[in-house]
């Protein structure tokens, strides 16, 4: 197994992409820690992974709050004494919206929950893996972040865009710490979110416009994500993943 015995935090854990993902990192073996608000979507995930021996444990943390996500990393510091990776998946936006239609509180919601998110705990996770000189970070980013592959929010393709930033600057000053990071920019994925948010009919448009003629599955950015995290990616750091059908060829 890949992750046996290392200690993996997940933010947005408790649906879509990230409690997949959560999964997976239990399925081989590591440690996981799911950050979420959902505390009852986060209940769900841990129940899952029990069921089948895995170890995990579910935290209702707001990523977008350093003193939530300190208190949560104490917890998982105290359980396990480490942290091995860190996956920022946290974010997303709840419905399309014109830019001219968009109030400035959502604006700035949106960047928070999926940009400043990251900022914040890859912050408090940093000093942790500094002190093991290793660790993992994988960002979230998008097909959107990369071109206008499908139509979004702008406020959701701009946060997106800036994941990819903050991952090669912090790329750069990590790196003499042992320390990787990196990002998977998924195209349209088959989540309730992504699903919800638009009808059965634009949905399938979106699907025949990818190469490969269907949506993504959550498992199959899982596992891009693992790969990333995985030892087999030791010499791989400030890379964006695509990992989109063909939607965007950067």
């Amino acid at each position: 197994m890949r992750f046996d015995g290392r200690v993996v935090v997940v933010t947005g854990g408790a649906k879509g992409i990230g409690a997949v993902t959560a999964e997976a990192f239990a399925d081989e073996r590591a440690r996981v820690a799911a950050l979420d608000l959902d505390g009852a979507g986060i209940d769900k995930v841990v129940a899952a992974v029990s069921a089948r021996g895995g170890e995990i444990v579910g935290l209702k943390a707001d990523a977008t709050s350093a003193k939530d996500i300190q208190s949560a990393l104490d917890i998982v510091l105290g359980r396990w004494g480490r942290i091995d990776v860190l996956v920022n998946n946290a974010g997303g936006f709840a419905a399309m919206r014109a830019l001219e239609d968009t109030p400035e509180a959502e604006w700035d919601a949106i960047l928070r929950s999926n940009l400043t998110s990251a900022f914040l705990v890859s912050k408090a996770v940093l000093p942790v893996m500094k002190r093991q000189r290793a660790g993992r970070i994988v960002n979230l980013a998008s097909v959107v972040a990369r071109g206008g592959a499908v139509r979004v929010p702008a406020h959701y393709a701009a946060a997106k865009a800036g994941v990819i930033a903050l991952t090669r600057m912090l790329a750069l000053e990590v790196a003499d710490h042992g320390i990787t990071v990196n990002a998977v920019a998924p195209g349209t994925t088959a989540t309730d979110r992504v699903l919800a948010a638009r009808t059965a009919e634009e949905t399938a448009r979106v699907a025949a416009a990818i190469p490969l003629g269907r949506l993504g599955q959550p498992d199959e950015i899982a596992q891009a994500i693992l790969f990333l995290a995985s030892d087999a990616a030791a010499f791989i750091t400030g890379a964006v993943l695509d990992v989109n059908g063909g939607q965007e060829m950067a």
